[in-house]
């Protein structure tokens, strides 16, 4: 059941389908306080509460015991004190034995969530802005809820199914010659890839919808060629547009009026890469049109998939922000700086990168609404999604198109998927990719990934190896790293072939993967959960912060720590361990309900199936996704008492419905089944 609840004036985000009606006073569950301009919502927690969700965060599974802040944040150092990232998803569910209950927050403005940190035994949540809708939702698991609010919010996005396939990417990609090597070096040696991003280098000076004309003198020919093998390019676009005379997209841009005004009615500059930028007003439907045809010239090249990055959005400086800091630097030039005065020094230029004073200083026309930046900050990366799947759309109705972006807030997960932000070459942020999973799921993200090895600091081949390990079951497997750190494609490591096969086996799941996925969209549903979503009366699963469910068959445990030959593995029920060295290399051993050391050394991933269920796999080496259909399929797992697996399939491209079949072990149309029978010795 969802009730909601109106404070103030909401601004429109459009993050819900449905229009539910307004209820008088307050909730019951919740004490309601409110002051000039913000308004706080508290209630006690139980000892055994739970707290899920917020999608994008720092630390655990369990969000319990920390302060969150909902300020969407260009932030690499993801460290576990960090309150925001690249994203903001204002959904929680408390669960303990005495209730379940979901509070969903649709306000785009600032939403603090201290959740236990100030007192343990109770929630805060504060909205600066004190104008939203608030969702309170029940049920009778964690679970449930989350699916009411997935009914709530709209279809999870649906990407073509190319894009499940293994991405290569780097900042420093940069030409032609650059794309055909990588392919090259893939290809030549069997290591499966479907993908090749293209990140700021190919553009002609930093600048959106452009390609450099040396580097890249043929974009339609280069596409073109890639295609041939089976390889699709998804270049980068930015958020800020460079006020350029000689710029295309800055010329429109004035032409259209669609770049966001200060107050007085001046336009707003800040610089990007291309150094001083506008910034389009993606919260006017007008502008959002305009800021999507112009993916047409890259989509007539033949392009169709695309990252969306900067889009918070990130600001390096504005002229205001960094003349007072060279004021400030004149100030003291030449003085014997104490203490104070070189904090003072140091703080005033780090504050000039995405200053909140700068949030503030400009404005949106939401179709006739004028609203204060920081106000809806968090929509703004929503409406560049928005704008870009709608252009898309615009040229190809019937086509699905790749899009993932850097920062998004609930609604934006109806239009495109997401990575998870800017990450470091850190064994915390392999185990962070794991835990972050479950929460953007609840919040509808089911298209989403991290950066496979890292993407800032130097990677270890141990490090890549155990994350590809992980990236093997996620929707969005990339490979990405920044320039000038080490080159981590798995052809430059001695281990590159057995990094070879752990890719061969995200090839063979991909018949489970996609149906499990197809499932979650269909029916509102997880793809990746908390274990106690499906074991809330199990204390142990409950507190396990290092393993998730993953569709309705199995559970993963990634090694997560280096120099490790194995790690611990609670199961909460009799499962079947698959370790996988490759699409025709895998143990299967049966094994009880409870705490297992499992040996898992470098280049073997784990992956459990449940007791009763039996998951497809593709037969045979495959090196890129339009190989699937022509692979039989065949069963692993436990005998299902000709139950079997229900495969849920679509062409792959298309909005056309898909279609249900079932498979079991005795069907003669599959190739010989590896089936578990008998009981666990």
């Amino acid at each position: 059941m969802i009730q909601r609840y109106v404070y103030g004036s909401p601004l429109p985000t459009e993050a819900v389908v449905r229009d539910l009606p307004v209820l008088p006073g307050d909730p019951e569950c919740l004490t309601v306080r409110k002051d000039a301009s913000s308004i706080s919502f508290s209630m006690p927690l139980e000892p055994d509460d739970m707290i899920f969700g917020l999608g994008e965060t720092v630390r655990g599974i369990n969000k319990r015991g920390h302060v969150y802040r909902s300020w969407n944040s260009d932030d690499i150092m993801h460290t576990e004190d960090r309150q925001s990232l690249y994203s903001s998803h204002n959904f929680i569910v408390i669960s303990g034995k005495k209730r379940t209950l979901g509070l969903f927050l649709d306000d785009p403005g600032e939403v603090i969530w201290d959740l236990g940190d100030t007192s343990m035994e109770e929630i805060v949540i504060t909205s600066l802005n004190g104008d939203l809708s608030l969702y309170v939702i029940t049920g009778d698991s964690p679970r449930s809820v989350s699916r009411e609010l997935r009914g709530l919010i709209g279809k999870s996005y649906l990407p073509p199914f190319w894009a499940f396939g293994y991405i290569q990417s780097r900042w420093g990609y940069g030409s032609a010659e650059d794309m055909d090597s990588v392919v090259h070096e893939h290809r030549s040696r069997g290591i499966p890839i479907d993908g090749v991003c293209l990140d700021i280098d190919y553009m002609d000076q930093y600048r959106d919808f452009t390609w450099h004309p040396e580097k890249i003198p043929d974009l339609a020919g280069l596409v073109a060629r890639m295609r041939r093998e089976n390889i699709h390019l998804i270049p980068i676009i930015d958020a800020g547009i460079p006020d350029d005379p000689e710029d295309r997209a800055c010329k429109e841009g004035l032409e259209h009026d669609a770049f966001v005004k200060r107050e007085d009615g001046t336009l707003f500059r800040a610089a990007v890469w291309p150094g001083l930028c506008f910034f389009t007003d993606y919260l006017n439907s007008r502008a959002r049109a305009w800021f999507g045809s112009l993916y047409r010239p890259l989509l007539e090249a033949g392009v169709d998939g695309f990252w969306n990055d900067m889009n918070e959005p990130s600001l390096f400086y504005s002229m205001e922000g960094i003349n007072l800091a060279y004021s400030v630097a004149d100030e003291l030039r030449g003085k014997n700086l104490r203490v104070d005065d070189n904090w003072k020094l140091q703080g005033t230029f780090a504050a000039v990168a995405n200053n909140r004073d700068d949030y503030k200083s400009f404005y949106h026309d939401m179709d006739g609404l004028r609203v204060r930046h920081d106000k809806v900050h968090n929509l703004y990366g929503y409406g560049m999604t928005r704008a870009t799947m709608d252009g898309m759309h615009a040229f190809d109705p019937d086509h699905r198109f790749l899009l993932f972006s850097r920062s998004s807030y609930i609604g934006a997960h109806r239009y495109g998927g997401l990575w998870q932000g800017d990450n470091r070459s850190w064994w915390a942020h392999l185990k962070l990719n794991l835990q972050m999973l479950p929460g953007l799921n609840m919040c509808g993200f089911l298209f989403t990934g991290a950066d496979l090895g890292g993407f800032g600091s130097d990677t270890t081949e141990d490090l890549l190896i155990r994350w590809l390990e992980l990236g093997i079951f996620t929707p969005l497997m990339r490979n990405h790293s920044a320039l000038h750190t080490r080159e981590q494609e798995v052809y430059r490591f001695k281990s590159w072939e057995n990094m070879k096969n752990i890719i061969t086996v995200r090839y063979a799941l991909l018949p489970y993967l996609y149906s499990e996925y197809l499932k979650a969209v269909h029916h509102d549903d997880l793809f990746f959960r908390a274990l106690a979503f499906d074991y809330p009366d199990d204390e142990i699963a409950c507190q396990t912060e290092d393993q998730v469910m993953l569709g309705n068959e199995c559970m993963i445990a990634p090694v997560y720590v280096q120099n490790t030959s194995g790690r611990v593995v609670y199961l909460p029920e009799d499962m079947l361990l698959v370790r996988l060295r490759a699409y025709n290399d895998m143990d299967l051993v049966p094994m009880k309900k409870g705490h297992h050391w499992v040996d898992a050394r470098l280049h073997e991933a784990l992956l459990f199936i449940r007791r009763g269920c039996c998951i497809p796999f593709a037969s045979g080496k495959i090196e890129s996704t339009v190989d699937i259909p022509d692979h039989p399929l065949y069963l692993i797992g436990w005998d299902p008492d000709e139950q079997g697996y229900t495969l849920c399939e679509d062409d792959g491209i298309s909005y056309l419905e898909g279609t249900e079949r079932t498979l079991k072990p005795s069907d003669p149309a599959l190739k010989d089944s590896v089936i578990i029978r008998g009981d666990v010795q």
